[in-house]
């Protein structure tokens, strides 16, 4: 079957990924770098990230768990400070690849993780981003917020979620995301999954993915 429907994360795919930024702030502060991931990654179906993707606890209480999390592994954080670091910047070619397979009749679908904080469905700092952000997303037949939704990647039915709004079958779909977790249950289901480590390196894996005779996005 050829692929019909390519579907996307959004943060550290359509935009840099905030991991970027949390390293930026550690380094800053001193504080050792990728501590935000270790963090985290500990107990990543209930601990404070978790929960408030889910939209489980608010943003007071996960500035105050998650300090209890960081605190417990001899790092002075609050969840506040993580949580400006949260919007990327967005990548023009990613967009411009949304249009091209628009014009080409591919569907196209969204799921992200994000938290009831900042501005729109990318968690922007201000109106003008969050109004680019809010653009972006218009391209899209389908968008899943694990915030609205209240369940996130990886559980398995967030994907099922989509291809049923989609009424569209897993081995029909390429699924892009920057974290290896949360490729391994769209693989699982069937899809095409690709790990984003970069632009070129997404674009060029998707256009391989798609068999597209003109090459890469």
């Amino acid at each position: 079957m050829n692929k019909t429907v390519v579907i996307w994360d959004f943060g550290g795919v359509i935009t840099s990924s905030p991991f970027d930024a949390f390293n930026r702030m550690e380094e800053e502060r001193g504080i050792p770098v990728n501590s935000v991931r270790r963090i985290n990654a500990a107990d990543p179906d209930n601990n404070a990230w978790a929960k408030f993707e889910r939209s489980e606890i608010d943003a007071a209480q996960f500035d105050e768990l998650f300090a209890a999390e960081a605190r417990a592994v001899g790092v002075e954080l609050k969840g506040s400070d993580v949580l400006a670091c949260l919007s990327g910047d967005i990548r023009p070619r990613m967009v411009d690849a949304l249009d091209t397979l628009k014009t080409r009749d591919y569907g196209l679908g969204c799921i992200t993780n994000n938290v009831p904080a900042g501005k729109g469905a990318g968690m922007a700092g201000s109106e003008k981003k969050a109004a680019a952000i809010a653009d972006i997303m218009t391209r899209f037949d389908h968008i899943i917020e694990s915030s609205k939704a209240g369940v996130r990647k990886p559980d398995p039915r967030i994907y099922e979620m989509m291809c049923d709004a989609l009424s569209v079958e897993p081995r029909a779909c390429v699924y892009l995301d920057d974290l290896g977790i949360n490729c391994k249950p769209a693989a699982a289901l069937g899809m095409t999954a690709i790990k984003v480590t970069g632009e070129a390196q997404a674009l060029a894996d998707l256009s391989a993915a798609l068999e597209l005779e003109d090459g890469v996005l």
